[in-house]
This record gives structure tokens, C-alpha cells and sequence, in this order.
């Protein structure tokens, strides 16, 4: 007979926060091993005035939250869990779950200890009680590494090096989020299919993973023309989209990234990938657009 150390609790494997420049916005970032729990947790936190919205990507749940404090009127079925307070000080994110019966053993048990949280307060929780919980984040960025044109005819993949290359030099202050392939328009100078690479991280030692990533991709990639771009930003800007919009719909000239004004937008390597290094960025973790083939007519 096996035992099982904690019978009513699962617990998350990770928390990341991201917060934006004026501390007014919170992406929440949940990575979880239930996924019945997560999806009952969306549903339910939807409801909370703090979530503007719920989206799950891969393993990861993520909120997008504004700042506050509120009164959550609970009731069992209906509205039995939510997050009602998050708060941004300094270099920390505090976010406070609350829920009532197995809503509470989730908001006080469950994620109190994932990795990521520097420290919880919990109440006791199960059976009918209501219980909350308030966890403290490191406040993080968001960084987003656009890489275009590392293989040749002959061999390699970029989107298998990317991926490669982000699980690498992924440690506790830069957390590996996302990867997303972008369909761009076929060339005719491509290798075969024509696609660019974003990943996506959480950090706050956004020098340091910059430049671990370029050292890398600099000793494998097989091609003289690979381009890598830096986008350091809660969320990136219009003029940066519709440059990716452009690129995915037609052959644009090199000259067009010029257009894009964006001081967050940083160029590393200047290949002619950089191109669709750079139109690769605003799309990530939107793989239905980024995925799609534009005839240059759409």
C-alpha cells in the first residue's frame, strides 16, 4: 500500500508576476499539474472585479489582473473562489486568493509553497471554511527574443534551436514562459517554410538572459545571416504589430524596420533574419494569428 504524503493538497509547481511600468497592471502566471483544478480556478476568478481575463497557455494559467483591494461576496456554486487584493511594492507582487470549502484548500493550501513565492500567509483550510491566503512574488518583466534564419538548406531548425537555447539558460531569475512560431510570408530566399521564433521569459536579470541567449545562438546557429531583436515590455506596442502584420502579409523591403519607433525594441544581431526576428515578437503566445498563412491579399 502507498502512501500519499499530502492527500487534500496539490500543489502548483510555479507562480511567476509580471507587472507593467506603472504598477497599475499584473499578468499572474500559474503553472499547474491538475489541470481540472486550473480550469475550475478560471472559471470561477473570471469573476473577480481585479481579473480583466483568464487564458490558459500550455501548463500555465494566466490572469490578467489590475491592482486593488476588494470585497469578494462568495456564495458555495456560484461564486465560491477568487483572488481579491493584488498589490505592487517596490520589487515584490502580492496577490491574495480567498474561497470557500475545496475553493479554499486551493487558494490557501495549494499554492502557498509552489516555487517562485518568497513567502505565504495562509489560513487553515477545508471542510466548509472559507480560507484565504496571500502570496508574495519577485516582481518580474516581460522579455521577448525574437530569432529569424539560423539554418541552412542543409540542416537545422530554428525553432528547435530557440527552444533549445531558452531551456538552457533558464534558471530561478529568468523563467522560460512561451514559444511561438510565426508563419510569415513565403520569400523566396527562405530555407522552406518561413517562419520566425518568440519566446517568451520572466525576469529580472533581463542583461544577463540577453546576453546568455545571444552567446548561444551566436556558437550554434549555422547560418551568417540569423538576426535576434530584444523587446523588453509588459506588452508590445501597434506600430511594433502592424510591422509583424506587414511582414507576414507581403515581402517588405529591409529598410521598413526603420518605421518602427519603439525605445524597448532592441536589435542584437543584424542579419537578414532580422526581419522576421523582429515581426515574430508581437505575436507571441497568439498562435491562432501567428499561425496563419496570409496570401498577401488577407
Amino acid at each position: 500500500m502507498e502512501n500519499i504524503s499530502d492527500p487534500y493538497v496539490i500543489h502548483y509547481p510555479r507562480i511567476v508576476a509580471i507587472a507593467d511600468d506603472s504598477n497599475s497592471s499584473v499578468e499572474l502566471i500559474e503553472f499547474f499539474d491538475c489541470i481540472g483544478g486550473a480550469m475550475w480556478s478560471k472559471c470561477h476568478y473570471a469573476k473577480s472585479p481585479l481579473v480583466r481575463s483568464v487564458r490558459c497557455v500550455g501548463s500555465t494559467m494566466r490572469y490578467s489582473l489590475k491592482t486593488g483591494s476588494v470585497d469578494l461576496a462568495l456564495e458555495g456554486s456560484r461564486f465560491p473562489a477568487g483572488i481579491s487584493a493584488c498589490t505592487v511594492d517596490g520589487t515584490e507582487i502580492a496577490v491574495t486568493y480567498i474561497g470557500m470549502g475545496g475553493g479554499g484548500v486551493g487558494a490557501a493550501a495549494c499554492r502557498s509553497d509552489a516555487a517562485g513565492v518568497l513567502r505565504s500567509r495562509s489560513d487553515p483550510a477545508g471542510g466548509g471554511r472559507v480560507a484565504g491566503a496571500t502570496i508574495w512574488l519577485p516582481r518580474m518583466q516581460r522579455v521577448l527574443i525574437g530569432v529569424d534564419d539560423t539554418d541552412t538548406p542543409e540542416e537545422g531548425a530554428t525553432w528547435t534551436l530557440v527552444h533549445n537555447i531558452a531551456c538552457a539558460i533558464e534558471d530561478e531569475r529568468s523563467i522560460y514562459l512561451s514559444h511561438t512560431i510565426v508563419q510569415l510570408f513565403p520569400v523566396p530566399y527562405r530555407t522552406k517554410n518561413c517562419v520566425g521564433l518568440v519566446v517568451e521569459f520572466a525576469t529580472n536579470d533581463p542583461e544577463g538572459l540577453v546576453d546568455r541567449f545571444h552567446r548561444l545562438l551566436e556558437k550554434y546557429t549555422l547560418s551568417k545571416k540569423t538576426g535576434m531583436a530584444v523587446y523588453a515590455g509588459f506588452s508590445p506596442s501597434e506600430d511594433l504589430l502592424s510591422y509583424g502584420r506587414k511582414v507576414k502579409r507581403s515581402e517588405v523591403e529591409p529598410g521598413l524596420l526603420e518605421s518602427v519607433h519603439d525605445p524597448r525594441l532592441r536589435v542584437i544581431m543584424n542579419g537578414r533574419g532580422i526581419v522576421g526576428a523582429v515581426a515574430a515578437i508581437p505575436f507571441f503566445t497568439n498562435y491562432e494569428e501567428a499561425l496563419e498563412l496570409c496570401s498577401g491579399k488577407n
